[in-house]
């Protein structure tokens, strides 16, 4: 019986399986799946013909078998830590607008838990879908931790990283600390806090040690509170401690959230910002320049990031001369939430 007749006997009414193609092409199913995962040990006239079997009758095993044709998938794989703040999932929006540009999709799996396990599922099922490239999206300590401890055989760029520079592509966040810090202080603070982010985020350790770093270089004694989340209930609860004995004029928040929380903690006691305390946040985030004040922040640029990780993947996919992993530059973005200290604390 030719190939074609076999196909002509598959009901079309039912989606075609592994079994189907095995019969069209005259082998076993464990042949076809030796196909799907890529078995070196395998004839080419056999691996042509389930190709060929699997294109006749259209069978997509998790959108894998177009990759095996035609050696490309035009997916880029996206791993992202669930819950994340802000950053991510702006920078995850901006890899997404690029790699449409490009001509690619992007295929974005969330992860609830850092365990190796669940990282090792969540790609594994990316690599199913035979994506071509991947962008790691979980700036949390532990999950880069074990990152670096797997071997990735793709393409592959991490938005931030421990230890190695080779595929780290993110924003400057000890440069964007800095800056806000740095603001602060020319404006003539003193006595400035730093609120941070959780504990075990990239984010968290890289911007208080800006802050500790800028607040060293004026002389000056840093004070730092006990880490909280990246939310505004967060930033409340901490604002609502604060303001019972000021002893500061100026706070730079771990990010914006945590900055509309501390605002209206303050509020509440009576201080004004800026008039009594200025506020300095960190993302500038969408609504930040319609806070009550405006929010003076740290603008990172996530379209550029994430046209950047997606030039790395596709530098490395296509050939072309390596793009240089590495920062992307901050920007201070100047609004009403910050002015000079109070006559007291000048």
């Amino acid at each position: 019986m030719t190939n074609e007749g076999r196909t002509d006997s598959l009901s079309p009414r039912r989606a075609s399986n592994i079994r189907d193609v095995a019969a069209a092409a005259g082998v076993s199913y464990q042949t076809v799946s030796r196909v799907i995962n890529g078995h070196p040990s395998l004839r080419d006239s056999t691996r042509q013909r389930v190709l060929e079997a699997m294109e006749q009758l259209q069978f997509r095993p998790n959108r894998a078998a177009r990759a095996l044709v035609t050696r490309e998938s035009r997916i880029i794989g996206a791993l992202v830590a669930s819950g994340a703040e802000y950053g991510p999932t702006a920078t995850l929006q901006a890899v997404q607008n690029a790699a449409n540009e490009a001509g690619y999709v992007v295929d974005a799996v969330h992860i609830d838990n850092a365990d190796r396990s669940s990282i090792e599922k969540a790609l594994d099922r990316l690599m199913s879908h035979a994506v071509e490239g991947l962008v790691l999206l979980a700036p949390q300590s532990r999950t880069l931790e074990v990152i670096e401890q797997l071997s990735i055989r793709i393409p592959f760029v991490t938005v931030h990283s421990l230890h190695s520079e080779d595929h780290r592509m993110s924003v400057d966040q000890l440069a964007g600390a800095r800056l806000a810090t740095r603001a602060l202080l020319e404006l003539g603070h003193r006595k400035v806090v730093h609120v941070p982010g959780p504990e075990g985020w990239v984010e968290t350790e890289a911007r208080r040690q800006g802050y500790l770093e800028e607040m060293t270089a004026w002389g000056l004694a840093p004070a730092v509170v006990s880490a909280g989340e990246w939310t505004a209930e967060s930033g409340y609860r901490v604002g609502a401690e604060l303001r019972n004995g000021l002893q500061f004029s100026a706070v730079f928040s771990g990010n914006d959230h945590i900055a509309l929380g501390l605002v209206h903690a303050f509020a509440e006691a009576g201080l004004r910002v800026p008039e009594d305390v200025s506020v300095v946040g960190f993302d500038d985030v969408p609504e930040a320049a319609h806070f009550l004040p405006p929010l003076t922040t740290v603008r990172q640029d996530f379209p550029e990031l994430g046209r950047r990780c997606v030039a790395v993947l596709l530098g490395e996919l296509q050939g072309r001369d390596p793009v240089k992993t590495g920062d992307v530059a901050p920007k201070l973005v100047r609004r009403g939430s910050t002015a000079a200290p109070p006559a007291s604390f000048a």
